[in-house]
């Protein structure tokens, strides 16, 4: 395995990759042993937050990386078809039944790994549910992951998405990844500098898609206060609830989610659709002319970023339906499964939305969510 830096370090080596590289009753389940079990032609719809029917020939469920590379040191010879991960489902669209392997972290562990004064390191495993994490640290008086309060997913998926949320990242508290190299089968952990971390990006949807499994992640949180409260809603209402505490500021944020978001529960969906596009500024400085008060916020290298569902609404599409599929009535940046609709058809919406925005006001806005 490459070397855990530090994290109260500066430098660190780059570790070696390899350059090559409900629905939820199985009809068929081999145990291999207590941490993993492999689940034969199941169904998807309860295992994705948008609910929509598909099948996956195989499920591996694993709750450490040691189950999970006996499992795969065994069936390496195996044809098994497609790899990939499926942690919580909360970001990914199936848009046909999947014909592979999905490996599923199960693993729930949570523990400090280090101190030093104020400063605390926090492993946890890549299948915690990552609101439950947020709530471990706010239990525990530690700063950095309260204001990505609420995000649906798992721990595994937040180095993937670089997940982000009232003006905070997921690299921000991030000190590094233990992954598991499917070609090589062979563990090792990458320091989050070297992570390739960008707007809801990272090296694990780019160099590394498909050639690794994440199966735990590092931590890098503080127990000084530090509230983070640069978005104007968020600031308000966590005054109506007093001094900024952690548990005030989940609660604010709690609060104005579940205000714009639906519960998948109830309506099927995966939050943000689209990534919110960063513009030059003379782009932004046009579509403020056409449109005065247009919110936008600064954003990396000088340029501008304009939320997409501010443009997704003023293209006329909030509330819309086409078929099964809408654009959510209440937030135009989530679409939302409006009952028995297939990936195909919120494909379909998407396309649509994305060619009305660019026609309108000359910007491409992209998904955000994985669309298999």
């Amino acid at each position: 395995m490459a070397c855990l830096p530090s994290m109260f370090c500066t430098t660190c080596s780059t570790p070696t990759i390899p350059t090559h590289y409900s629905d939820k009753i199985p009809n068929f389940a081999t145990f291999y042993d207590a941490m993993v079990q492999e689940l034969l032609n199941i169904s998807l719809k309860g295992r994705n937050s948008f609910g929509v029917n598909a099948t996956a020939d195989r499920i591996v469920e694993f709750d450490d990386d040691a189950s999970l590379l006996e499992y795969l040191t065994v069936h390496k010879a195996e044809n098994r078809g497609r790899l990939a991960v499926l942690g919580g489902g909360n970001n990914i669209l199936f848009t046909g039944d999947f014909h592979g392997t999905l490996l599923h972290p199960t693993g729930g562990k949570i523990a400090v790994t280090a101190e030093n004064g104020d400063l605390v390191s926090v492993r946890a495993d890549a299948g915690v549910d990552w609101d439950t994490f947020v709530g471990w640290c706010e239990s525990n008086g530690l700063w950095g992951a309260e204001n990505l309060t609420a995000i649906p997913g798992t721990v595994g998926a937040a180095p993937v998405q670089n997940i982000g949320a009232y003006g905070a990242e997921a690299k921000d508290i991030i000190d590094s990844v233990e992954l598991l190299d499917l070609e090589t089968l062979k563990p090792a952990t990458i320091a989050g500098c070297h992570c390739g971390f960008g707007y809801r990006d990272s090296i694990f949807k780019g160099a590394l898609k498909g050639r690794i499994v994440i199966t735990a992640v590092h931590f890098r949180l503080s127990r000084t206060p530090q509230p983070r409260l640069g978005y104007a809603a968020l600031e308000d209402k966590v005054a109506e609830l007093g001094e900024p505490t952690l548990t005030n500021i989940r609660t604010a944020v709690r609060t104005i989610r579940d205000g714009k978001l639906p519960d998948p529960a109830v309506t099927g969906n995966a939050g943000s659709f689209f990534k919110n596009p960063v513009v030059e500024n003379a782009t932004a400085e046009r579509i403020a002319a056409e449109y005065p008060g247009m919110p936008s916020f600064p954003a990396a290298e000088g340029k501008i970023k304009i939320p997409a569902g501010w443009l997704i609404e003023k293209a006329g599409w909030k509330g819309h339906s086409r078929g099964k599929a809408g654009v959510y009535e209440r937030q135009a940046l989530v679409l939302v499964n409006l009952g028995g609709a297939t990936g195909a058809d919120i494909t379909s919406l998407a396309e649509e939305v994305i060619a009305d925005v660019e026609r309108k006001f000359g910007i491409r806005i992209d998904a955000e969510v994985n669309i298999w």
